[in-house]
Protein backbone atom coordinates (compact mmCIF):
# COMPACT_ATOMS: atom_id res chain seq x y z
CA UNK A 1 0.00 0.00 0.00
CA UNK A 2 1.04 3.50 -0.89
CA UNK A 3 1.97 5.59 1.89
CA UNK A 4 -0.26 8.01 0.49
CA UNK A 5 -3.31 5.63 1.00
CA UNK A 6 -2.12 4.20 3.99
CA UNK A 7 -2.58 7.32 5.67
CA UNK A 8 -5.92 8.03 4.08
CA UNK A 9 -7.15 5.20 5.88
CA UNK A 10 -5.69 6.28 8.95
CA UNK A 11 -7.02 9.22 8.80
CA UNK A 12 -10.59 7.78 7.76
CA UNK A 13 -10.09 5.29 10.63
CA UNK A 14 -9.48 8.01 12.99
CA UNK A 15 -12.20 9.82 11.97
CA UNK A 16 -15.01 7.41 12.16
CA UNK A 17 -13.26 6.22 15.72
CA UNK A 18 -13.84 9.90 16.96
CA UNK A 19 -17.54 10.35 16.00
CA UNK A 20 -18.00 7.20 17.44
CA UNK A 21 -16.57 8.01 20.69
CA UNK A 22 -18.25 12.05 20.55
CA UNK A 23 -21.46 10.15 19.73
CA UNK A 24 -20.73 7.74 22.81
CA UNK A 25 -19.55 10.43 25.03
CA UNK A 26 -23.21 12.49 23.84
CA UNK A 27 -25.11 9.68 24.40
CA UNK A 28 -23.92 8.95 27.93
CA UNK A 29 -23.65 12.72 29.24
CA UNK A 30 -27.75 13.20 27.45
CA UNK A 31 -28.89 9.69 29.71
CA UNK A 32 -26.88 10.29 32.69
CA UNK A 33 -28.88 14.15 32.44
CA UNK A 34 -32.24 12.76 32.30
CA UNK A 35 -31.69 10.49 35.24
CA UNK A 36 -29.97 13.27 37.27
CA UNK A 37 -33.00 15.01 36.78
CA UNK A 38 -35.14 12.56 37.25
CA UNK A 39 -33.71 12.16 40.57
CA UNK A 40 -33.98 15.68 41.68
CA UNK A 41 -37.49 15.80 40.92
CA UNK A 42 -38.55 12.50 42.90
CA UNK A 43 -36.40 14.44 46.04
CA UNK A 44 -38.23 17.55 45.40
CA UNK A 45 -41.95 15.74 45.30
CA UNK A 46 -40.96 13.46 48.69
CA UNK A 47 -39.76 16.98 49.79
CA UNK A 48 -43.10 18.76 49.16
CA UNK A 49 -45.24 16.09 50.77
CA UNK A 50 -42.75 15.69 53.96
CA UNK A 51 -43.15 19.38 54.50
CA UNK A 52 -47.16 19.43 53.93
CA UNK A 53 -47.45 16.35 56.25
CA UNK A 54 -44.42 14.75 58.09
CA UNK A 55 -46.54 11.62 59.38
CA UNK A 56 -47.48 11.23 55.45
CA UNK A 57 -50.60 10.40 56.64
CA UNK A 58 -52.74 12.87 54.57
CA UNK A 59 -49.76 14.08 52.40
CA UNK A 60 -50.83 12.32 49.14
CA UNK A 61 -54.11 14.18 49.55
CA UNK A 62 -52.88 17.25 48.55
CA UNK A 63 -53.22 19.06 45.45
CA UNK A 64 -49.77 20.44 43.99
CA UNK A 65 -51.15 21.23 40.71
CA UNK A 66 -51.65 24.73 41.11
CA UNK A 67 -48.11 26.36 40.50
CA UNK A 68 -46.74 29.91 40.37
CA UNK A 69 -43.64 31.01 38.86
CA UNK A 70 -41.13 33.11 40.61
CA UNK A 71 -37.97 35.19 40.53
CA UNK A 72 -36.78 36.64 43.49
CA UNK A 73 -33.25 37.77 44.41
CA UNK A 74 -34.46 37.63 48.35
CA UNK A 75 -35.52 33.99 47.39
CA UNK A 76 -31.79 33.37 45.95
CA UNK A 77 -33.18 33.08 42.20
CA UNK A 78 -30.94 33.84 39.14
CA UNK A 79 -33.28 32.84 37.04
CA UNK A 80 -37.70 31.63 37.27
CA UNK A 81 -38.52 28.96 39.80
CA UNK A 82 -41.60 27.16 40.33
CA UNK A 83 -43.56 27.85 43.81
CA UNK A 84 -46.66 25.36 44.47
CA UNK A 85 -49.68 26.55 46.09
CA UNK A 86 -50.74 23.38 48.10
CA UNK A 87 -54.55 22.89 47.98
CA UNK A 88 -56.09 20.23 50.75
CA UNK A 89 -59.97 19.51 49.55
CA UNK A 90 -60.13 22.80 47.16
CA UNK A 91 -58.40 25.15 50.46
CA UNK A 92 -55.10 26.70 49.61
CA UNK A 93 -53.01 25.65 52.51
CA UNK A 94 -49.34 27.21 52.16
CA UNK A 95 -46.72 28.25 49.27
CA UNK A 96 -44.02 26.18 48.99
CA UNK A 97 -41.13 27.92 47.59
CA UNK A 98 -37.61 26.95 46.09
CA UNK A 99 -35.37 28.92 48.54
CA UNK A 100 -31.14 29.01 47.13
CA UNK A 101 -28.85 29.97 50.15
CA UNK A 102 -25.83 31.01 48.08
CA UNK A 103 -23.51 30.98 51.23
CA UNK A 104 -22.93 27.64 52.59
CA UNK A 105 -19.61 26.17 53.85
CA UNK A 106 -19.59 24.82 50.37
CA UNK A 107 -21.74 26.37 48.34
CA UNK A 108 -25.33 26.84 47.57
CA UNK A 109 -27.84 24.92 49.90
CA UNK A 110 -30.64 24.48 48.11
CA UNK A 111 -34.32 24.38 50.62
CA UNK A 112 -38.02 23.81 50.38
CA UNK A 113 -39.87 26.14 52.69
CA UNK A 114 -43.31 25.94 53.66
CA UNK A 115 -44.94 28.85 54.53
CA UNK A 116 -49.15 28.92 55.65
CA UNK A 117 -51.13 31.88 54.96
CA UNK A 118 -50.72 33.19 58.89
CA UNK A 119 -47.07 33.38 57.84
CA UNK A 120 -45.77 30.11 60.24
CA UNK A 121 -43.41 27.81 58.84
CA UNK A 122 -45.30 24.44 57.81
CA UNK A 123 -41.78 22.53 57.18
CA UNK A 124 -38.44 23.28 55.81
CA UNK A 125 -36.50 20.71 53.67
CA UNK A 126 -33.02 20.57 52.37
CA UNK A 127 -33.26 19.06 48.75
CA UNK A 128 -29.75 19.66 47.86
CA UNK A 129 -26.43 20.82 48.97
CA UNK A 130 -22.67 19.97 48.93
CA UNK A 131 -21.64 20.94 52.84
CA UNK A 132 -19.19 19.07 54.51
CA UNK A 133 -20.53 14.41 55.30
CA UNK A 134 -20.46 14.20 59.33
CA UNK A 135 -20.82 17.77 60.00
CA UNK A 136 -22.85 20.26 57.56
CA UNK A 137 -24.95 17.57 56.17
CA UNK A 138 -26.69 17.37 59.97
CA UNK A 139 -29.10 19.87 57.71
CA UNK A 140 -30.52 16.72 56.42
CA UNK A 141 -33.82 15.39 57.83
CA UNK A 142 -32.31 11.85 57.42
CA UNK A 143 -28.93 12.92 59.21
CA UNK A 144 -30.99 15.01 61.97
CA UNK A 145 -34.12 16.62 63.12
CA UNK A 146 -32.27 20.20 63.45
CA UNK A 147 -34.41 21.27 60.29
CA UNK A 148 -37.23 20.47 62.15
CA UNK A 149 -36.48 23.46 64.70
CA UNK A 150 -37.87 26.07 62.23
CA UNK A 151 -41.37 24.54 61.90
CA UNK A 152 -43.89 26.75 63.53
CA UNK A 153 -41.75 29.34 63.52
CA UNK A 154 -42.34 33.27 61.78
CA UNK A 155 -41.03 36.18 61.15
CA UNK A 156 -41.37 37.70 64.78
CA UNK A 157 -41.04 34.38 66.44
CA UNK A 158 -38.04 35.17 66.13
CA UNK A 159 -37.23 38.40 65.66
CA UNK A 160 -35.44 38.53 62.16
CA UNK A 161 -32.06 39.82 63.82
CA UNK A 162 -32.11 36.28 66.02
CA UNK A 163 -32.33 34.16 62.45
CA UNK A 164 -29.28 33.01 63.04
CA UNK A 165 -27.15 30.43 65.69
CA UNK A 166 -27.11 31.23 69.12
CA UNK A 167 -23.30 31.89 69.34
CA UNK A 168 -24.51 35.16 67.49
CA UNK A 169 -27.12 36.29 68.95
CA UNK A 170 -29.84 33.84 68.00
CA UNK A 171 -32.34 31.37 68.66
CA UNK A 172 -31.33 27.97 66.67
CA UNK A 173 -28.49 25.85 67.74
CA UNK A 174 -25.06 25.39 65.55
CA UNK A 175 -23.76 21.91 65.14
CA UNK A 176 -20.59 20.69 67.08
CA UNK A 177 -17.74 21.52 64.35
CA UNK A 178 -19.76 23.63 62.26
CA UNK A 179 -21.26 26.80 62.60
CA UNK A 180 -21.24 28.29 59.07
CA UNK A 181 -23.83 25.55 57.53
CA UNK A 182 -26.51 26.25 60.00
CA UNK A 183 -25.94 29.68 60.27
CA UNK A 184 -26.21 30.38 56.39
CA UNK A 185 -29.70 27.99 56.50
CA UNK A 186 -30.98 30.25 59.68
CA UNK A 187 -30.26 33.17 57.70
CA UNK A 188 -31.65 32.33 54.55
CA UNK A 189 -34.65 31.11 55.98
CA UNK A 190 -35.36 34.33 57.70
CA UNK A 191 -34.93 36.45 54.39
CA UNK A 192 -37.15 33.85 52.61
CA UNK A 193 -39.66 34.81 55.32
CA UNK A 194 -39.49 38.78 54.78
CA UNK A 195 -40.01 37.87 51.14
CA UNK A 196 -43.19 36.10 51.96
CA UNK A 197 -44.47 39.30 54.46
CA UNK A 198 -43.63 41.84 51.68
CA UNK A 199 -44.61 39.62 48.16
CA UNK A 200 -45.36 36.52 49.04
CA UNK A 201 -48.40 36.58 51.16
CA UNK A 202 -51.19 37.40 48.02
CA UNK A 203 -50.09 34.18 46.63
CA UNK A 204 -51.90 32.13 49.13
CA UNK A 205 -54.66 34.72 48.58
CA UNK A 206 -54.97 34.43 44.61
CA UNK A 207 -57.08 32.23 43.06
CA UNK A 208 -55.62 29.65 40.24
Amino acid sequence: MSPWRSALTNAVGLGLFATVTVGAIALTASLTGERIEANQERVRQAALLEILDPAMDTAMAFDLTDTVTLESPALGHHQPQTAVRARLDDELRALLVPVRIPDGYSGDIQLLLGIEADGRIAGVRVVEHRETPGLGDAIERRKSDWIEAFRGRSLGDPPLARWTVRREGGDFDAFTGATITPRAVARGIGRALVWFEEDGRDLLEATP
